[in-house]
């Protein structure tokens, strides 16, 4: 049945008798009220969306998006304890039709009963779009109130009639605070202290990436050994077959090398860039990190000016998750080069917050309707799509048309720069605006 898949009752937090062995940390550390919950006060907080619900006794159907590791489930299950509701955990990995359909006839004689159902379905986004379409009946007639947990852009991986119906709650990577105090917890609870350095405990927070669970299986791991004395990053790194970045005790390390490669790129200085690389890499940072960095710098620092650098920084995403450490490590090396080397323009960015504010104060302006479609007689009769220029049928294929809205003057959001290949885009725009002149 849909609802047993993990049981109807919390499993207990400190006796093993029900799993036939030890309970493991992670769930014997599970918050038992949200207010235990870390890295989330921004939802779980009296002014956030779920410390407001909650207050409120009432839940509306949500779906809870962040990275594994953040508290997705446990949020769930609080949920429904802090309001008195049935919690029926699904997991989209293992279940299908047949036990969805189970899981709302179960909702609906609890129903009969006084009692409501929270409908926490894991892993939500893998469901297809017929399964997803199965939920909207059921939440709109208040038989389940949806919780879906996902860790894929909801945007794309879930129906628009079912993100119409929930509210999306982002949930952030648990920070360096909320890590340590996962590990404080920890020592409380086997009531001794982890035998690491100070150095080694921040290159252990560090490594977790901001996965809760991935953090307490390692300490775990370090509990259940005998340990003579404490261990340094180095040691820690070899008794746990796994590179240790080892950055300074006030944990500015990370944030400090990894903007002192981004400047060095923007300055235009490939040695230095190299350099800062390599302290990252060497130290243990996890090169996809650095990789989304480099990324993000190609389109921000870059852009038009060279849209190659965009290219070479995600083949070189492809070829390290190809290849792995170290030989995927050079094609790092060759988009920080490149980018490095690249003529530099932040016209894109500009562009992209201008728009934004614009959009934002704008409102909902229509477009105007010669650019609109008119695929009914109605729509032709109201003027959509009325004097058009088709542009492939003008002069040089540039009709000059308008495509602001009414009310609304043209604006110049993106201008590029006099380098590299923006140079021949800002003598196309300069063109286009002159036939626009003249046409007016």
């Amino acid at each position: 049945m849909a609802g047993d898949l993990f049981g109807e009752d919390v499993p207990a937090r400190r006796e093993g008798a029900a799993t036939g062995g030890p309970v493991p940390l992670a769930e014997r550390l599970r918050p038992r009220v949200l207010a235990d919950v870390v890295g989330q006060e921004h939802l779980t907080g009296p002014e956030g969306a779920i410390g407001r619900m909650v207050a409120a006794g009432q839940l509306s159907s949500i779906i809870l998006w962040g990275p594994p590791g953040t508290g997705k489930t446990t949020i769930a299950r609080l949920l429904a304890e802090a309001v008195g509701m049935r919690f029926a955990p699904l997991s989209a990995v293992f279940s299908g039709v047949a036990d969805l359909r189970q899981a709302f006839a179960d909702a609906e004689k609890m129903a009969a009963a006084g009692k409501r159902t929270l409908l926490f379905v894991d892993e939500i986004h893998r469901f297809n779009r017929a399964q997803q379409d199965g939920f909207l009946p059921y939440v709109e007639r208040g038989t389940v109130v949806l919780v879906g947990a996902t860790t894929e852009n909801p945007s794309f991986a879930l129906n628009a009639a079912l993100l119409s119906r929930a509210q999306v709650l982002v949930l952030n990577r648990l920070g360096e605070g909320a890590l340590e105090t996962l590990v404080e917890r920890a020592e409380a609870e086997l009531g001794r202290a982890l035998p690491v350095t100070d150095d080694a405990r921040t290159a252990l927070i560090s490594s977790a990436d901001g996965d809760g669970r991935f953090l307490l299986n390692q300490v775990e791991t370090l509990f259940a050994t005998t340990i003579d004395a404490p261990l340094d990053p180095t040691e820690l790194a070899q008794f746990l077959h796994r590179r240790m970045p080892v950055y300074d005790k006030d944990r500015d390390g990370h944030y400090n090398l990894i903007s002192a490669l981004h400047k060095a790129l923007r300055g235009s200085d490939p040695q230095a860039s190299l350099y800062w690389l390599a302290r990252m890499l060497v130290a243990g940072e996890e090169p996809l990190y650095v990789l989304r960095r480099i990324v993000r710098f190609a389109s921000e620092d870059i852009g038009l000016a060279d849209p190659q650098a965009l290219v070479q920084c995600l083949a070189a995403k492809d070829a390290y998750q190809f290849l792995g450490s170290p030989e995927g490590e050079l094609a790092i090396v060759q988009a920080c080069l490149y980018c490095a080397t690249a003529p530099k323009s932040n016209a894109a960015y500009a562009a992209q917050k201008a728009a934004w504010v614009a959009a934002r104060e704008t409102g909902s302006l229509a477009p105007p309707a010669n650019i609109l479609n008119a695929p009914t007689k109605l729509m032709k009769d109201l003027g959509y799509g009325e004097g058009y220029s088709y542009d492939h049928d003008a002069p040089d294929g540039f009709s000059g048309d308008n495509y602001w809205p009414d009310g609304m003057a043209p604006a110049d959001f993106y201008r590029p720069v006099d380098r590299g290949f923006e140079k021949r885009i800002a003598e196309r725009l300069a063109w286009w605006n002159e036939r626009r002149r003249a046409k007016d």
